[in-house]
């Protein structure tokens, strides 16, 4: 017997991946844009938006088929889904009641906001045609492979490692490449004594709630269906972020004796970062706890970084992202427990086992993340160069690299 779609999962998956496309543009555009100088305002936007196209093209042509495709050793995926073979309008994704041509777009999305969450560590300084060629290549070297380990029935998937939405498939990999390619291109002019302060936290707001909205359909999407765990993983995803946000304005209110929106906004992102692999395994105690320890623990990785490490990762995608990726990683082998009761979600399994696995599926994650990434930072160096000169990084990328303005007032 044919398998079969059900109306009511097929339309909450279609309105999930508008919401993570959303996400993206304006979402994330939005967010970074208004983070940055007026002068490079643009060029920001216009990264993000290339960018989602570009990974549609390779996702269509190649991407979607080494991620989920028939696998190859627990590495990669086969070729078999090339140019999306044998994605019909019947076909039916194994396993599940949607079609598969909505699963494809749907992890499209996740694709596509992965590598633009990078932009924000090179944000300023990197050209535009090396950040398209990065972003290409780093798509199907890094986020393909470490999709298909976790997700398309790869290696880790084997060792049973939980990542629900995305924490070591989105956040770890994009923290772990933007530090990278921080470190790589070098800070920009005058840091940290000199940078300027992002030129329109309005934008930045808005941006922010858009992803918050967004986000309820990264983490419920992730589902493949309208049920129960889709309706938790929105709960707990609301709980994280709203923790995570209101931990980080209260720290910066003790520090600093005022309470700054950009620490609200990236609070939150933290607190969504961070519970995103533990949506579809925790409970709203547990989400709770995990959205305070993700604006701490992050609101303290993104100051070591900047003040005693002084990396210039931008607009801080490391300290957020892959720290808050890979403590919700952590975090997910303990609440996803029974054992600890009120906090527990729905497995039944030993605490320390879950640990082990989940440590060393970050590890395994972030190493591989770390050298692919160099390697593909000096091969686009050597083909194109990475970084615009010190004349161009003055004057702004908006007009060096588009010969367009973000504000003409």
């Amino acid at each position: 017997m044919a398998a079969a779609t059900d109306s009511g999962d097929t339309a909450w998956v279609l309105a999930a991946t508008a919401l993570v496309l959303f996400m993206t543009l304006p979402g994330l555009a939005l967010f970074y844009g208004g983070l940055v100088r007026t002068a490079n305002v643009l060029s920001v936007l216009v990264q993000c938006f290339a960018i989602a196209c570009l990974v549609t093209i390779l996702w269509v042509l190649v991407g979607y088929s080494l991620a989920f495709g028939a696998d190859v050793r627990g590495v990669i995926g086969g070729l078999d889904k090339v140019l999306f073979n044998g994605v019909t309008e019947d076909a039916v994704m194994i396993g599940g009641s949607i079609p598969e041509s909505l699963f494809a777009t749907f992890q499209l999305t996740f694709a596509i906001i992965t590598p633009a969450l990078i932009v924000g560590a090179f944000a300023e300084r990197m050209r535009f045609g090396a950040a398209l060629l990065f972003a290409g290549a780093w798509s199907l070297l890094v986020y393909a492979p470490v999709a298909h380990s976790v997700w398309g029935g790869g290696l880790l998937s084997e060792w049973g490692l939980m990542d629900f939405a995305g924490g070591a498939v989105v956040h770890i990999t994009a923290g772990v490449a933007a530090v990278v390619a921080a470190v790589t291109l070098g800070p920009r002019r005058g840091f940290p004594g000199r940078t300027q302060p992002p030129h329109n936290m309005t934008l930045t707001f808005a941006g922010a709630a858009m992803l918050w909205v967004g986000w309820l359909g990264f983490n419920g999407g992730s589902a493949l269906a309208a049920n129960g765990d889709a309706a938790m993983a929105v709960t707990v995803t609301h709980i994280s972020a709203a923790a995570g946000a209101f931990t980080w304005l209260v720290i910066e209110w003790f520090r600093y004796g005022k309470p700054s929106a950009l620490g609200a906004v990236t609070g939150m992102v933290a607190g969504l970062g961070t519970i995103t692999p533990a949506s579809g395994f925790v409970g709203p105690a547990g989400a709770l706890v995990i959205g305070v320890w993700a604006g701490a623990v992050c609101c303290f990785a993104t100051n070591f970084m900047k003040r005693t490490l002084r990396i210039d990762d931008s607009l801080d995608v490391f300290p957020v992202h892959g720290v808050g990726g890979a403590l919700g990683m952590i975090l997910t082998g303990v609440f996803a427990s029974s054992a600890l009761g009120v906090f527990s979600g729905q497995l039944d399994i030993a605490i320390g086992r879950a640990l082990g696995v989940q440590a060393l599926g970050v590890v395994v994650t972030v190493g591989y993340t770390a050298i692919v990434t160099w390697i593909i930072l000096k091969v686009t160096d050597a083909l194109v160069g990475n970084r615009v000169s010190d004349e161009e990084e003055t004057e702004g990328l908006d007009l060096i690299s588009h010969n367009e303005q973000g504000y003409t007032l």
